[in-house]
Order: structure tokens, then sequence, then C-alpha cells
């Protein structure tokens, strides 16, 4: 009996991408036919173009590609990973639907996967995006590599696009995660994994979701985590603070013992130090509100997801 290989992507808006990624991911998998199976599933986010109705066009035609679509939008977190759970292939590959991460390589996944290793993510050396871009997210990588304490060591330049065994994929449905961070996740297991190197396209079209707040997100998650280092730099440092404005009040009112007419009381160095310590407390209290956040996230327990319909399942 042949295994089975299932390739899982997340949509919003994605309907000129769509079935490019149905034809590449489908004449990577035929060329695999003799020794696999395949299945490939798209998550839609609630999107609000033609995706959903090329979705089922596709369906339609082909009863190995199979949907989920979604009551409405729940994010580019919850919905891909949602989808990963759904899939019961004795490997599962995500990968992005907006073909920045290349079906070509999905021939090079299954070989890692047939010399043993359990999960092999693909690695981006490099990237045809904004280099400001790429630098930032190297810089970020560094940083979170720094202050992890987790106890597993942290991956950099991945997004969760590569190859999962199927006790990977059983290890994530026990643990529940309600907002998870993936590429993380996956480091905690401890499974053998591997990597293949690539260089990241340029999105030839449409645009894409990714902004501010959506780097912003992935970013925090991947802090709050795997560290409590910033919540110690937060207690530390406000320790540090009480100290250093204790000294500050004790030397001010030696200076005015000493020289009571040479050195007026005005009101700048107290508004001074006002606005820099309610900044500081701003930024801490910042910090451990991210982490209320995640505890909150957890605490509420809600689904992934909630699926409008599911077609050829």
């Amino acid at each position: 009996m042949k295994k089975k290989i299932t390739v899982v992507s997340s949509a919003f808006n994605e309907e000129d991408n769509i079935c490019e990624l149905y034809n590449q991911v489908k004449a990577e998998l035929s060329k695999l036919a003799d020794k696999y199976d395949y299945e490939q599933i798209v998550v839609d986010n609630a999107s609000t173009d033609g995706t959903l109705t090329k979705l089922k066009e596709i369906a339609a035609q082909d009863k190995n590609f199979k949907i989920i679509a979604n009551t409405r939008n729940f994010g580019h977190i919850r919905s891909p990973y949602y989808g990963i759970l759904q899939s019961f292939g004795d490997a599962v590959i995500y990968m992005a639907s907006d073909l920045q991460d290349p079906p070509r390589l999905i021939g090079g996944f299954i070989k890692k996967w047939e010399e043993g290793f359990d999960i092999v993510l693909g690695k981006k050396t490099n990237s045809r995006e904004s280099g400001l871009f790429f630098s930032a997210r190297k810089f970020y990588y560094w940083l979170l590599d720094l202050v992890n304490d987790s106890g597993s060591e942290l991956i950099e330049n991945c997004t969760g696009f590569g190859l999962y065994d199927k006790k990977v994929i059983d290890q994530l449905r026990k643990m529940q995660e309600p907002y998870p961070y993936l590429r993380g996740l996956v480091c905690e297991l401890g499974y053998k994994k591997t990597f293949v190197s690539f260089t990241q396209p340029n999105r030839m079209r449409g645009i894409t979701k990714n902004n501010f707040y959506t780097l912003y997100d992935n970013a925090m998650i991947g802090f709050v985590n795997h560290s409590k280092v910033p919540l110690r730099l937060a207690a530390l440092g406000g320790f540090a603070l009480s100290a250093v404005s204790l000294l500050l009040a004790v030397i001010y009112f030696i200076l005015k013992i000493l020289f009571w007419n040479r050195f007026p009381m005005g009101t700048a160095p107290i508004m001074i130090s006002l606005f820099f310590f309610s900044s500081v407390q701003l930024f801490f209290i910042g910090i451990i509100g991210e982490y209320l956040g995640a505890v909150l996230t957890q605490v509420h327990n809600r689904p992934l997801v909630i699926e409008k319909e599911r077609i050829n399942f």
C-alpha cells in the first residue's frame, strides 16, 4: 500500500495564484505517483474575491483536491495551523498559497524524509524581497535566539514551510495550542530535522497580506512563547530605575542643602524625570501586557477556526 503525502495551504484572496498553486503541486507529486498517493488541502479563510469559486471548480474535477471553508477570516496563524491538524497523510507538507514557498522543493523535502528526517524545513538563505525586510527578519531571529530560554534550539529564516512526519502532527494535536507559533513548536518537540535551502521569489500575482501588524504579531508570539527574559528585564529594570530615582533624589536634596541659593528648585528636572520614567513604565507595562494577552488566549481555549463547509473529505 502506498504512503500518502498531504499538501496543505491556507488562502485569503488568492484567486490569482490558486490555480497555479494547484498545477505546480500536482506536477511535482505526479513525478512520485509510482511511490506515493497524495491529497491537497486548501483552507479558505473567508476570501472576499473569487478564490473559493476557483477552489470549488478545481475540487469538482479532482477528488484529491480538498477544501475547508471557514465562516470568517481567522487570521494568518490559526487557519494554516488548523489545516495542518486536519491532515492525516504519512507526511504533511505546508506551504503558503502565494507561491513564495516554491512547490518545486516538494521532491527535495520527500527525499530528506526518506533518509529518516522527521521534519524538513525550507530555509531562506536569500530573498528577492526588500533587502531591508530580509535584514530586519534576520535581526529578529538573532534577537529571539539570544533571549530564548525554552531549552530548545530555535531556527532562523524558516516560516513553517516544509514537511512534517505523521508522528510530528500527532504530537501537535495533543498540544492544543489556540494561537500557535509553529516554527517554535516543532523545535520544542525535539524530532530529527534538516533543511532545504532556497531563495524566496517575489510574489508574482496579487497583493501580500502581510503588514506591520501581522509581522509584529508573529514576532511577539515567538517572544512570549519561548522566552521569559523580557519579563525579567522589566522586573530588573523596575528595581534599577527605582534605585536610580532614589539616588538622584538624595543627590538633588544634598545639592539643594549645600547650595541653597545657587541651586534653584526649578520644574525642568522634575518634568524631565517624570516623562522619562513614565515612558519607561509604559514600555514595561506593554511587555507585561503581551504576556497577559497570551495567557488570556490560552484561558479562553476557543477553537482555532469554525468551518462553514468541507469538500471532497
